[in-house]
């Protein structure tokens, strides 16, 4: 290319912050990007690829020992001038929200001083109805309760149609809970 030496010797680790390359890999693919930063341990070389749809771009991680070789381009001003990034407030601040409350959901999902087969048994539970906890309790379509020891006699309240379905997702649970401490999976 134009406009710098093609350099098949030069390590990676010689190269600037700001440095504008156009590099080959070993596995054929060619693309041009900045030099944001080389980080020895992982010999990996961070590089920022320049945008077509306005000022968000890609930042590519690449093992320096898949450069086949490199054009340098020129040098341009540090990528991480934070007076030249660009970062979508409102979006980031939209993602935020969204992991917060999956957090808080997940959190929900997770019972207080019960045994690890009493998760079990309230994730498979909830993979086909709607259950939260009650302390230690698993309260199923806000009706079915399910207490310690969490076995088909332990479910009361609800219809009979339910509290029989609960009642078979439960049986189903503990044999594959035994099944799989026995080593049968």
């Amino acid at each position: 290319m134009e406009g710098g030496n093609s350099n098949n010797n030069s390590n990676p680790e010689d190269l600037a912050v700001g440095c504008l390359l156009s590099i080959r890999t070993t596995l054929g693919d060619e693309f041009e990007g900045q030099v944001v930063t080389f980080d020895r341990p992982s010999n990996i070389l961070v590089l920022q690829e320049p945008s077509k749809h306005g000022p968000r771009r890609n930042i590519r991680l690449l093992k320096a020992n898949y450069i086949k070789d490199f054009t340098f381009l020129g040098q341009a001003e540090d990528p991480l001038d934070p007076t030249n990034c660009f970062l979508d407030l409102a979006a980031l601040q939209a993602r935020e929200e969204v992991a917060i409350r999956q957090a808080e959901a997940d959190a929900e999902r997770i019972g207080v001083g019960v045994t690890s087969e009493a998760q079990s048994i309230f994730d498979a539970l909830s993979k086909t109805l709607p259950v939260r906890w009650d302390k230690t309790v698993i309260i199923v379509m806000n009706d079915v309760r399910v207490g310690s020891p969490y076995h088909p006699e332990s479910v009361v309240g609800g219809t009979p149609a339910a509290n029989e379905r609960v009642k078979k997702v439960l049986e189903f649970e503990r044999k594959r809970l035994q099944l799989r401490g026995s080593g049968g999976q």
